[in-house]
């Protein structure tokens, strides 16, 4: 027997209860016809200084009523969680923007194999929402999109559908409003299968509890901080590559000046600059690849595949690391040496520091690089270390664990 139970956090909506309550009830004659056999639907009262609860009763028993103090949405949804019965949980805000209509059909898709079913405002159907919200949750299904590797249109909509046993690997989930963003990333990060099925959208009624500023920009971090935790690559090496792209742009801005007469030498601060970037670009993506494997040891998983190529697949830049590092150092070197041999730092020249200053970068980033390798090298030892020792000591085939680990290692030493 399969129930849905579906959980309505509220917070001071005497006005809109009555009407979304009686809309999720009525969609139990609709849930048989897909797959579903009964209903459950759970009110969290969280701390209204209204009518709410009053107006919230006059369903009992039909629906259960949870008070608590105000913890907020996500908080609010967390309680009816653990008081929900059903083996398919679904939420719903409780102002009527939502179409509870479409629980069923999501069901269906839930049933079908799906861990996570968003009902997204996003693709296609017809929507009400304000054009400032709908670019900013454009902005943040790109954000998602860009750091997860995976597309999404609607990463913080507020009507879902989730079997039960995959909660456990979607917490911890915050309790406030970016409780939605954070549940879509940590979805996609631990390769849920997540369905987006379209959904009209209505404004509600009356003052928006949403503010744009404030919780657009806690969607924004609790996108990059979950993402964070999982592929630190993604982020650090996005913003590692842009930095190298503006240092080869400065670069071609620099001798493309020279080059059509506009400067009539190389500018050597933008060389200098140039430089800056591309290191600064350098140890950005070191420090995420470092990071990533951190991650991987901590969820004993193989690493994920960084900016360039499919997840968990491709050559992967950092076992090339030691020999890049190697040649920089070598590199750096040669260049003062050469500097020197030709008299280039002479106190008299204009730009007498320029080559010991770039053969200094040259070393740093080198070092740098060696370095990441070496972390690299011993985090992946350690996270193939315990299903290696299991294979020794059983003697039979590599376990999961184990092959898992070797993949990490072998990805760094290799």
């Amino acid at each position: 027997m399969t129930t849905l139970s579906v959980v309505i956090p509220a917070y001071n909506e005497e006005d809109g209860i009555a009407a979304i309550v009686e809309r999720v009830l009525a969609i139990e004659p609709e849930l048989p016809k897909y797959g579903v056999d009964a209903l459950e639907c759970i009110v969290v009262d969280d701390g209204s200084r209204d009518r709410t609860a009053e107006i919230v009763r006059r369903y009992v028993p039909r629906v259960r009523l949870i008070q608590q103090p105000n913890k907020g949405y996500g908080g609010a949804l967390k309680t009816g969680f653990q008081a929900a019965s059903g083996e398919l949980l679904g939420f719903l805000d409780a102002d009527s923007t939502y179409p509870p209509e479409y629980f069923p059909q999501m069901c269906r898709v839930a049933l079908d194999g799906a861990d996570l079913v968003i009902g997204s405002r996003m693709a296609g159907a017809t929507s009400e929402m304000p054009l400032v919200r709908r670019i900013g949750n454009f902005i943040f299904a790109n954000l998602l999109s860009l750091v997860a590797g995976v597309r999404i249109s609607d990463s913080a909509s507020g009507q879902r559908v989730i079997r039960r046993e995959v909660l456990p690997i979607l917490y911890p989930l915050p309790d406030t409003l970016d409780f939605t963003p954070a549940m879509s990333t940590r979805a996609l990060h631990e390769n849920l299968r997540m369905v987006e099925v379209p959904i009209p959208y209505k404004e509600r009624s009356g003052r928006s509890k949403l503010s744009v500023v404030r919780d657009g920009l806690r969607f924004f971090k609790s996108i990059v901080w979950t993402a964070l935790t999982y592929n630190p690559v993604r982020i650090f090496g996005g913003i590692g590559a842009l930095l190298l792209l503006l240092s080869m742009l400065v670069m071609v801005l620099a001798f493309g000046l020279q080059a059509f007469g506009i400067d009539s030498v190389v500018s050597f601060p933008r060389l200098f600059g140039a430089l800056v970037l591309a290191v600064a670009g350098v140890t950005l993506y070191t420090t995420g690849t470092s990071f990533s494997y951190i991650v991987a040891l901590f969820h004993k998983r193989p690493i994920r595949q960084g900016m360039f190529g499919p997840r968990g697949n491709g050559r992967k830049i950092e076992k090339h690391y030691w020999w890049l590092g190697i040649l920089a150092v070598l590199l750096g070197v040669a260049l003062y040496v050469a500097a020197v041999a030709f008299d280039l730092t002479n106190p008299a020249l204009q730009v007498s520091w320029f080559a010991p200053v770039v053969s200094a970068l040259m070393v740093l980033t080198g070092v740098q690089l060696v370095s990441a390798w070496s972390l690299a090298r011993v985090l992946a030892e350690l996270s193939a270390r315990e299903g290696l020792a299991a294979r020794d000591l059983t003697g039979n085939s590599v376990s999961d664990v184990a092959a898992n680990a070797e993949s990490v290692r072998t990805a760094a030493v290799s």
